[in-house]
C-alpha cells in the first residue's frame, strides 16, 4: 500500500511543456501591455497601441484560463485507493470484527482470540470498501 502515495504524486503534477507554453504566452502578453503603453506614450498610434493591448489581454486570459483548467482536471484524476478491509470471526460464538488488512492476512487464517470466548478467530473476509461517487451537477 506504500506505491500509492507514488502514483498520486504523478499525477497532480503539471506537464512541464504545457507550463512552459503557458508562461511564454503570460511573458509575451506582458510586454505586449507594456509595448502598447510605451506606443502612446511616444509615437501617439492608438491603433497600434490598442491591437497590443487587446492582445495582451487576451494572452493573459488564455494563460490563466489553461492554467486553472489544467489545475481543476488534475485535481479530478487524484486516484484514490479505497482501504482494504478484513471480517474476522468467532467459528464458536459468531463475533465478528471489521478491522484494516495487515500484511499476512489470508483466508481462512486463524488469528487472535475471541475476546468473548476465547477461541481462535477466523478471517472469512478480505474486501476493498467502495464508497458511491456523488454525481456531479451542472452549473445550468
Amino acid at each position: 500500500m506504500s506505491g500509492t502515495t507514488a502514483s498520486t504524486t504523478t499525477t497532480t503534477r503539471i506537464s512541464s511543456f504545457v507550463f512552459l507554453v503557458v508562461f511564454i504566452t503570460l511573458a509575451l502578453s506582458l510586454v505586449a501591455i507594456v509595448l502598447s503603453g510605451s506606443i502612446i506614450g511616444e509615437k501617439n498610434e492608438y491603433d497600434a497601441a490598442l491591437l497590443l493591448l487587446i492582445l495582451g489581454f487576451m494572452g493573459v486570459g488564455i494563460s490563466t484560463y489553461v492554467l486553472v483548467e489544467t489545475r481543476r482536471r488534475l485535481a479530478k484524476l487524484k486516484i484514490v485507493v479505497p482501504p482494504v478491509m478484513t471480517t474476522v470471526e468467532c467459528k464458536k460464538c459468531g463475533v465478528k470484527n471489521v478491522r484494516e488488512f495487515q500484511r499476512g492476512d489470508y483466508i481462512f487464517k486463524e488469528t487472535e482470540p475471541c475476546q468473548k470466548c476465547s477461541d481462535k478467530m477466523l478471517i472469512t473476509a478480505i474486501y476493498r470498501e467502495v464508497k458511491e461517487k456523488e454525481k456531479e451537477r451542472f452549473p445550468f
